[in-house]
């Protein structure tokens, strides 16, 4: 039962990290980008290069946490083409978190729930952003009427 314990706990520490990076982030952009002086197609494009920045910094933050389960006694596995690096743990984060889901490395374990919550997270994560951005660029795109 204290793998289980443990394993919820730091569950919920990487996902409650990988959601205020992006709460943070998302805030940030808001403040930032109306005060930018540049044409509202390029803070568009500003937004999504920082969100994007946003998913790649949570997708690593998810495989530092398979990268540090694995070594955790009893957490459990990734077979399958794997080799234990952390290239291949950002590889199946990355495939994960989009819900891409390749199937070429498969979760073994209670590394598995992580692996389950993340692709969650993933989806949720890109779903704000995409909210986000269709919210700012609505802003953007009634105050450049006109500009190019």
């Amino acid at each position: 039962m204290e793998g289980i314990g443990n394993i919820f706990l730091f569950n919920c520490a990487v996902i409650g990290i990988a959601v205020l990076i992006h709460y943070e982030t998302l805030y940030r952009l808001a403040l930032l980008l109306p005060k930018l002086g540049i044409a509202p197609r390029f803070r568009v494009l500003c937004g999504i290069l920082g969100a994007f920045l946003a998913h790649v910094l949570e997708i690593w933050l998810f495989a530092f946490g398979y990268y540090l389960l694995l070594s955790w006694e009893g957490m459990g596995e990734l077979g399958g083409n794997f080799d234990g690096s952390l290239l291949d743990c950002s590889y199946f984060s990355f495939s994960n978190y989009t819900s891409l889901g390749y199937g070429d490395i498969e979760p073994f374990g209670h590394i598995r729930f992580l692996a389950a919550l993340e692709a969650l997270t993933g989806l949720i994560m890109i779903g704000w952003t995409a909210s986000f951005m269709y919210i700012e660029m609505q802003k953007f795109w009634v105050a450049g009427k006109g500009r190019r």
